[in-house]
């Protein structure tokens, strides 16, 4: 299992056409946790890798986390988006993070890209501050479809 940063811009990208800021990503955690995000390059995500959200604005600051269901795949539909990959946001765990969220100096964030894999020394943080146990997931409820684009 993988763990990577996903960044959001709420300026630039969306969920569902809302804004993606942590308070929308807390709603569809609670309401509608399966979404299918946009990835500019393949990256090597298997299924049960995490996904860590980090908003880049206004607090430069990890707040939610998914779960990977299957491997990115191109998205034939689009040719804008080169590849989706299909999520569960982890309801209890984003609940957690919404509260205390993981700051970039916590992260030991350098250069930001849209994806990329989780520093090991930043791994403990946010497992502990979204309440999950190395191995671990927390159950997630509902069902729905939405789209982040980094």
């Amino acid at each position: 299992m993988a763990d990577w940063i996903y960044i959001l811009d709420p300026r630039k990208d969306t969920l569902d056409g809302e804004p993606s800021d942590k308070e929308t990503m807390l709603q569809l955690a609670q309401e509608e946790p399966e979404l299918e995000l946009w990835l500019s390059r393949r990256n090597r995500m298997e299924p049960g890798d995490r996904l860590w959200f980090y908003f880049a604005r206004p607090e430069a600051a990890v707040a939610a986390v998914a779960e990977v269901d299957e491997e990115p795949r191109p998205d034939d539909e689009d040719p804008g988006v080169p590849f989706l990959v299909p999520v569960t946001l982890l309801t209890e765990a984003t609940k957690e993070l919404y509260r205390d969220p993981v700051s970039r100096e916590e992260l030991g964030l350098g250069q930001v890209r849209s994806v990329q894999k989780v520093k090991p020394q930043a791994l403990p943080v946010l497992l502990a501050r979204a309440g999950l146990q190395a191995g671990a997931a927390a159950p997630a409820g509902g069902a729905g479809r939405g789209q982040g684009r980094p």
